[in-house]
This record gives structure tokens, sequence and C-alpha cells, in this order.
């Protein structure tokens, strides 16, 4: 079997255990690092070697491009003070407390334990997301988890640069590498920003859908690598910027509608595949990663190495939220300013929402092989074994036992609050339009006939958002008539695609004709809901 047959094998794998997961109500991300293990243990398949910088800069752009582009800044700005502690104070304090363990209890050196614990600082949303859109959360406990991994990996890495170039060359010093830090940071989120700024007015200006689309699929590439290779600075953070701001003015940038619905779908399904790919080639990587360090280490050893790591992983995380929330005071008088405090409940769920994934294994692949003056680098075998290992247990162990936890713990989403902030705005919307028809010269071409329909129709919807709201948003006898609703307009379109589909088959239009009205069919079932 050569590497392209494999790699179709694959996709056929992440589609079932994709599929899987589904039936199971277990996050995807799991079964995929799972299925990925299994699959690099099957004798006679050929190996693959996941080359850091396919993730950095194939994988990485794009998601980043897609978190951010879904986060709100708004929200992000209202718990920057949390998400700023972790994205820094987090991992500082993840790299410490990891270093300390790896150099009295593994005896790495101290250069190669820092290296180590940056490589274990930053977290992987994907898992956790997974299941707080599932199980619902409230949205502190999103926002924060989600903010804090899209700004540490940008954080972990400048770190990382930092502990690599002080094993290679032999030499650190502390006022370089907090020059570096804030530089390399800072610089990155500067240039993400004058892109956006610069780049994305053109994209109004770009009438064909799937020239903006690829456009669209190119520009996080071309902001990472203009930081990143260019510029020397965090290309991740670079693009989260540019996704944040991409984000919030993208409503105006589309020409069409139609484009934007294409845009969304197009960047739903790369999302999908490339999370589902990037985690069962982690996976994959188990059985190279063995064999590169059960020579030289007995295996209980190096159990007992990994569990110790993933301990101070887990347990630095867990004391941050359970410690440094009593410091906000502190922070309230220097700032001048009051943070909304969360409940131990919601810190619980956020502290064990600290999965790892794709970013630490890309940064332990790249540590270099050998040192100035061509000596190996120091610990490189066991640097990668733990850092799998960590990532594994992050993921299936605390991936699993999230969603009960959260459920033990009866937290409770904004579902209801959010559905009723949707409806008031569907209102004001609608009365808006409403007010626009009684315009003389909006649509004076149109006829008086059309004009009336139109008025009707936006008068229904008034007087259904408003009865949503007087119900509370989500009441049972609201959810009861909106479900009827919906299964009795899902019924009618279908009568519709009957038709169309009968007047097909009988030669009566042609099936572009078809395809045509079923493309306006499937856009107004999309606006049913469900």
């Amino acid at each position: 079997m050569n590497q392209i047959e494999f790699l179709i094998l694959i996709l056929l794998a992440v589609a079932a255990l994709a599929q899987l997961a589904l039936a199971v109500r277990v996050p995807y991300p799991i079964f995929l690092v799972l299925g990925g293990v299994g699959i690099g243990l099957v004798p006679g398949l050929p190996e693959i070697e996941l080359a850091p910088e396919i993730i950095f800069l194939v994988f990485l752009p794009p998601l980043l491009n897609s978190a951010a582009f879904s986060s709100s800044p708004r929200d992000l700005r209202a718990h920057l003070r949390p998400i700023a502690l972790l994205a820094v104070g987090l991992v500082l304090a993840t790299m410490f407390a990891v270093a300390l363990a790896a150099h009295y209890v593994i005896g790495l050196p101290w250069a190669a334990a820092f290296v180590l614990g940056a490589i274990l600082a930053p977290t992987d949303p994907v898992a956790a997301e997974a299941i707080f859109r599932r199980l619902g959360v409230p949205g502190t406990v999103s926002t924060v988890v989600g903010g804090e991994s899209l700004v540490n990996d940008g954080s972990a890495l400048v770190a990382y640069r930092v502990a690599v170039t002080a094993v290679v060359t032999g030499s650190f010093s502390v006022v370089d590498a907090g020059i570096d830090f804030v530089v390399a940071a800072g610089g990155g989120i500067l240039v993400g920003l004058i892109f956006a700024r610069l780049v994305l007015p053109v994209w109004s200006r770009i009438s064909d859908s799937s020239v903006l689309i690829m456009t669209s699929l190119l520009l996080p590439y071309v902001v990472y690598v203009l930081a990143e290779e260019v510029l020397h600075l965090s290309g991740i953070l670079a693009v989260v910027a540019y996704g944040l701001y991409q984000g919030w003015h993208a409503p105006r940038l589309f020409s069409a509608a139609s484009t934007r619905l294409q845009a969304l779908s197009f960047w739903e399904m790369l999302t999908f595949i490339l999370e589902s790919l990037l985690f069962i080639l982690i996976g994959l990587q188990f059985p190279a990663i063995v064999a590169g360090v059960s020579e030289n280490t007995g295996w209980s050893a190096l159990l007992l190495y990994a569990t110790l790591v993933y301990a101070a992983v887990v347990g630095t995380r867990m004391l941050w939220f359970f410690t440094m929330p009593y410091m906000h005071p502190v922070f309230d008088r220097l700032l001048r300013s009051r943070y909304l405090r969360a409940p131990w409940q919601e810190r619980l769920v956020m502290g064990w929402s600290g999965m790892r994934g794709g970013v630490s294994l890309a940064a332990a692949l790249a540590v270099p092989l050998v040192v100035n003056g061509g000596d190996p680098f120091p610990g490189r075998d066991l640097i990668l074994f733990i850092t799998f290992c960590v990532i594994l247990a992050t993921l299936v162990l605390q991936g699993l036992t999230l969603p009960p936890l959260i459920k033990s713990l009866r937290l409770v989403g904004d579902e209801e609050a959010g559905k009723l902030m949707e409806l008031e705005a569907r209102l004001q919307a609608a009365r808006a339009a409403l007010e626009r028809l009684k315009d003389p010269e909006a649509g004076e071409q149109v006829s008086e006939h059309s004009r009336r329909q139109m008025r009707e129709s936006y008068e229904q919807r008034i007087q259904r958002y408003a009865a949503g709201i007087e119900a509370g948003g989500a009441t049972e006898e609201y959810r009861g008539d909106s479900s009827a609703w919906r299964s009795w307009r899902r019924g009618l379109l279908a009568a519709e695609r009957e038709t169309i589909l009968g007047l097909r088959n009988s030669g009566d239009i042609s099936p572009e004709v078809m395809r045509r009205i079923e493309h306006d069919l499937d856009l107004e079932e999309s606006r049913i809901g469900g």
C-alpha cells in the first residue's frame, strides 16, 4: 500500500470513527486519537512521519482563523483579564511546574526540562468545545476556555522558542527572553490587525464566489508566513488577530448572501476535515514514538515519568483556578475595575477542560536532533514520549469524564437567554423591514399586490417573534408550537420538492432548472431551524 492509498484509508477511517463517536455520544477527537493508535499498530501499513511544519503551516492557520472568526471580540474583551492571565501566567506556571518535575524526578537538564514545560503549556480547544456544544455550559466557561486556547498557543510557542535556543546555544538571558516574548507576541497581534485592515476591504470588490472563498482560505496562510517567517514574530497570534477582525467585519464584506452561505459551508467542512486528520495523525505517531524511547528506558519508569508530568500539568491548572480568582480584588484596585467572579463549579469545569493536542505534538516533533557542537539534544525521545502520553491522557481521560462532571455539577447553559436574545433581534429586524416598506420610494417598481403580500409576511413574523418573547423565549408551550410549525413547513417544502423531481423525471424541466429551484427550497428550509 502506497502513501496515497493509505491517506484514502485514513480519510475513510475518519468518517467511520466520527460517525461512531456521534452514535455513542463521545467527543470525536477521542475516537480519532485512539483510532489512529490502533491503525498505527497494524503491521504492514506504511509509516507516516508527521513533520512539525505540516501542523504549523498546513493545519494551524485555517483552524485558528476559523476559531477566531467564530469568536466574539466583545465577549473576549469582557473576559480579557482572566484570559490574559491564563494565556501568559498559567502558561509560565505550567512550564515551571513541568520543568521542576522533569529536572528533579526524570533528570532532564534544566533547559531541556523547560522545553518540555513549554511544549505542554498550551491547551487545545477542540475536544472541550465539542463537549460544550453538545451539553451546554455557561457562556463564561466557553468564552474563557476558548479565548485562552486561542492566545496561549502563541505565548507558549514564544516561550518554547526561547527554551530551545537556550538548549541549542547553551546560553540564556532573562532580559533578552522577556524582550523576545513581548516583541514576538505584541508584534504578531499588530501584524494581524494591520494586515486585516489593509486586505479585507478588497473582498467587497471580488464578485466571483469561488475566487472569494479561495482568497479567504489563502489569507490566513499569508499572514502566518508574513509574521512567522518574514518578520520572525508570532504567526499564531497574527492569525488569531486577523481572524477576530475578519469575523467582526465579515457581514459587510460579502457582496452576496449566496457567497456567504457557500463560504460558511466550505469553512465548516474544511475545519472538520483538518481537525479530524490532525487528531488521527496524532494517534498514528504512537508506534514511532514508542520505538524511539523504549530501547533505553524501562516501561515502568516511562509510565511513571509520564504520570508525574501529567499530574504536574493538571495539578498546576487546577491550583491556578482555585487560587488566582482570589487575587482579583487586588487587580480590581490596581486596574480600577471589577471582574465578575465565577462560581467554583464553573472554575472546576474550566480547570478540567485543559486538554492538549496538535500544537504540543508539533512542538515536540520540532525539537532539534542536535545542539551546537553536534551533541544529541538531551532527552529528545523522552520529551516526545511524555508529550504524547500527556496528550492522550488529557484527551481520553478528561474528555470522557468532562460530560458527567458537567452534568453532576448541574451547570446550565445560556440557551434560554440566547434564544430570547435571538427572538428580540429578529423582532427588531422585522420591524425595521416593515418600516422600510412604508417608504413610497422603496420598491416603487414593485406591484401593490406584492408589497401587500410582503407586508403581511413581516406582520406575521412580528406576531410570532413577539409571542415567543412573551412566552419567555422557550417555554414548553412555545416549543411545541414552534416544533409543529417547523414540521408543517417542512412538509410543504417536501411536497414542492417531489413535484419538481417529478417534472424533471418526466422531462418537463431540465436538471439545471430543477437544481436552481431546489437551491431556493433548500435556502428556505435552512431558515426554519432545528
